[in-house]
């Protein structure tokens, strides 16, 4: 994700939206084949691959956990778990492919593994196979899990005070 000095916009999505998209996304991946199983890219995407393992009946899911935010800050991605083979029959699952450092790291472990996220921003479309929604750049996505309700200022009142 883009570092928070740079992210000019911020598009925050409701529980609601986001099983709608992972609905989305499963409709399309079914489409596709019969799936051997599903790795999810811990945190994000553990959400969006339970979601997408249920609507497919994948039963088989595995997680590669990389370390790569904190909070709206990227930092170098540490690979903190690996899976085994290359990907072949599997989907790869994230919540969003952002700047591709993420993504690249995951698909050099899983070269045959069909990637997909629910969002994508220009910079990492290319490293994902399906993507449902994208999203600029400049915008931070906040997720439900990562946010309480709160007041938000209009969005022309954001603007002039910028």
């Amino acid at each position: 994700m883009v570092e928070s000095s740079a992210a000019r916009r911020s598009f925050p999505v409701s529980w609601e939206e986001l099983h709608r998209n992972a609905r989305a996304l499963s409709w399309r991946l079914a489409d596709i084949r019969a799936w051997e199983g599903i790795v999810a890219i811990a945190r994000g995407g553990l959400v969006p691959a339970a979601i997408v393992a249920r609507e497919l009946e994948v039963r088989l899911i595995d997680t590669i956990c990389v370390a790569s935010y904190d909070h709206q800050d990227q930092r170098t991605a540490r690979i903190l778990k690996r899976v085994d083979g290359d990907g072949q029959g599997w989907l790869l699952i994230d919540d969003l492919v952002d700047t591709g450092k993420t993504a690249r790291l995951v698909r050099e472990m899983l070269p045959k593994a069909h990637f997909a996220t629910i969002y994508a921003k220009p910079a990492g479309r290319p490293l994902v196979d399906t993507y449902i929604t994208e999203v600029s750049q400049d915008t931070w996505i906040h997720f439900p899990w990562d946010i309480e309700l709160q007041y938000s200022r209009p969005i022309a009142e954001r603007l002039t005070a910028s």
